[in-house]
């Protein structure tokens, strides 16, 4: 009986070491608001869909793509494909966020994201055309269709 409880804490470890605690993302975000509170949640977009309309966060957020591949763009930054097991960060603040759709038209994405609230203000914001056409020279180049 004890080599099978050998061979079984064997087995333990090796599912333990596998399956346990995995370092994802390790950020310093700039600022974390005082009084911040916390929200997470998790988000799904159908084949294709653009995702949420520019905008910005009162606080950094810190997310994981569980399914799929969303196109994720930040103010200054060029826009990327984040795919399932990989991680996003965006620092919140005045900083604009482009892009979180679906980068995919053929199957559906999903991430979750922990987002940090300053208090007394809103958790996302949209951003109107006339500050877009305002902060445009912030915007990294796009793709070029082709």
């Amino acid at each position: 009986m004890s080599e099978n409880r050998s061979a079984g804490g064997a087995a333990e470890q090796e599912s333990s070491e596998t399956f346990g605690p995995k370092l994802l993302q390790d950020i310093k975000p700039p600022f974390i608001p005082e009084g911040a509170s916390g929200m997470t949640v998790l988000v799904e977009w159908p084949p294709g869909d653009p995702g949420t309309p520019p905008h910005r966060h009162s606080g950094p957020c810190f997310g994981y793509v569980i399914e799929g591949a969303i196109r994720f763009e930040l103010e200054g930054e060029p826009e990327r494909v984040i795919k399932a097991g990989e991680t996003l960060y965006e620092p919140g603040g005045d900083l604009i966020h482009y892009q979180n759709g679906n980068a995919l038209s053929d199957a559906p994405s999903k991430f979750v994201v922990t987002m940090l609230c300053a208090p007394g203000q809103p958790m996302l914001t949209m951003v109107e055309e006339e500050e877009l056409e305002k902060r445009a020279h912030l915007r990294a180049p796009r793709p070029s269709a082709g």
